[in-house]
């Protein structure tokens, strides 16, 4: 890649030409290699192969002709006041007599391409314990399965499934057969990586065993309207009279289904029908790196950090400029997605991921986040949205904030205890060593009580002993080589904890 950079970088009319025909053979070198690999899928592969690769190419051929972070700096402006809309307001419009008849037109969309290996577990993320050996998964179940019950409603759970997580995720939903949800699952495209030199797939041949494995991934959330399209799904669930889908990760415990965002998407006249709404949450320090929406050449768009100019970064990153960041729970038009699909319209910015593979190979990945196509969609808005429904799970400090007393679990859905005395949740910090899920939880023998918990910094060879409690700003650090079990029954309030503390049987 670096010849073609340092050859894309050069001024000169006389560049031009030389430009665009390393670009059209970079192209075509790709093209021709992808149909060298589709000669080695398996038949009943090669279809569905062939449509991820269409979807390959394309990315490919932007990446090699969009030029610059995407954005102009200067023609960014704050969205109009109306563009995002406080959750109150919203909330104070009520509910429609008739539940029911808005919930049977939803269809609830998780995100579930992920791996559990940065929490140190083997499998798909979702089907980690996080609450009471309850999955991920289990609480979403519950969740919709609870919504249908009250209701007496039918609301379908979708997964969006990867190669990497959609054999564990079928096995497991054999279990859910007897619950009231109906379940489906479609798959993300497979898109090969591609050799940062030689601006080639690495792969050789189409296989996913593991001695191919790093040869592959799934392309961003992205994806999720083409290859939600390419399923079939879509088109059957239009079928069935659905109209929206509310799209989240599914490790975010606070994205459940919301009734009173749901009746605003109902209420709209025909022409104002709002097709795509992004909850967003204030920013605080924790957030600085998250996506926001600003106003683009009269839309509404979404800014991640990648595209941002190096020189603005620091501005970016600023609570006051730039005050909200998106959640990534979003409510979308099904026929929407299908207009936009069909008409080839769907234009997302790309993220170039480069990783390093085992062996020193560097490489990169093109991939899509899926609120980036806000601003192709009609009548698009934000909805400011309490903290509460931004609770994603991503280490080993968030899974001990979701297993506290600080939470109560009712059908599935995680609430802030009402025993807490403010509504934002301590700030925690916790050291390689607790890093795996596994070693985490044979650290604590149980949760200490948190309730009362500002500030929680953990470091080195820590141990809980039983109904431990934390208030105020706690700091625990065992130095290299040393220990420190904290007592059964100990209450640390305002501490720091440091040296060497066992207390032994004898």
């Amino acid at each position: 890649m670096s010849l073609l950079v340092a050859d894309l970088t050069r001024g000169g009319a006389v560049m031009t030409e030389f430009q665009v025909k390393l670009r059209q053979q970079h192209e075509e070198s790709m093209h021709h290699e992808l149909e060298a690999l589709l000669a080695t899928a398996d038949p009943t592969e090669a279809e569905i192969s062939r449509k991820d690769f269409d979807g390959f190419k394309k990315l490919f051929h932007r990446f090699l002709h969009v030029k610059g972070p995407g954005v102009d700096w200067a023609k960014i402006n704050r969205p109009p006041d109306d563009s995002i809309q406080p959750y109150e307001t919203i909330r104070a419009r009520g509910l429609p007599d008739d539940i029911a008849a808005s919930l049977n037109k939803l269809a609830v969309v998780k995100l579930n391409g992920g791996l559990g290996t940065s929490m140190g577990c083997r499998g798909p993320k979702s089907l980690i314990s996080v609450r009471s050996e309850n999955t991920f998964l289990d609480l979403t179940v519950q969740q919709i399965e609870h919504l249908n019950k009250t209701f007496n409603a039918d609301v379908p759970l979708v997964l969006m499934n990867s190669f990497n997580t959609d054999d564990d995720t079928k096995k497991i939903l054999q279990k859910y057969k007897h619950h009231r949800v109906k379940i489906h699952t479609f798959n993300q495209s497979r898109y090969p990586r591609i050799n940062k030199e030689s601006l080639l797939p690495i792969a050789k041949t189409m296989g996913t065993s593991s001695e191919f494995a790093e040869a592959w991934y799934p392309p961003g959330h992205g994806d999720v309207y083409a290859s939600f399209s390419n399923s079939g799904l879509l088109d059957r669930l239009l079928a069935e009279g659905k109209e929206y889908i509310f799209v989240s990760n599914i490790d975010n415990l606070g994205a459940t289904v919301d009734l009173f965002i749901l009746n605003h998407l109902m209420s709209q006249p025909a022409d104002k029908r709002c097709e795509f709404i992004m909850e967003v949450t204030d920013k605080t320090r924790a957030d600085v790196k998250g996506g926001t929406l600003i106003q683009y050449e009269d839309h509404l768009r979404l800014l991640e950090i990648a595209q941002v100019p190096k020189a603005h970064v620091d501005e970016f990153k600023s609570v006051t400029k730039f005050k909200i960041f998106n959640t990534n729970n979003l409510w979308i038009s099904l026929l929407a997605v299908r207009r936009l699909q069909q008409q080839n319209q769907l234009d997302l910015e790309i993220i170039v991921n480069p990783k390093t593979l085992d062996g020193g190979l560097n490489v990169f990945q093109l991939e899509t986040a899926v609120g980036a196509a806000i601003k192709s969609f009609n009548n698009a808005m934000g909805v400011n949205v309490p903290r509460s429904r931004f609770l994603p799970v991503k280490t080993s400090s968030d899974l001990l904030l979701v297993m506290s007393n600080l939470y109560s679990l009712d059908a599935g859905s995680l609430t802030m205890s009402k025993r807490r005395e403010f509504p934002s949740t301590p700030h925690v910090k916790l050291g390689s060593s607790f890093t795996k899920v596994q070693e985490f939880l044979s650290r604590f023998e149980n949760i200490p009580d948190m309730l009362e918990l500002d500030h929680l910094t953990v470091s080195g060879d820590v141990t809980f002993g039983k109904n431990v409690s934390l208030k105020g700003t706690v700091i625990i650090i065992a130095n290299h080589g040393d220990r420190i079990d904290i007592p059964a029954g100990a209450m640390l309030e305002n501490k720091i904890v440091s040296g060497n503390l066992r207390i032994l049987d004898h």
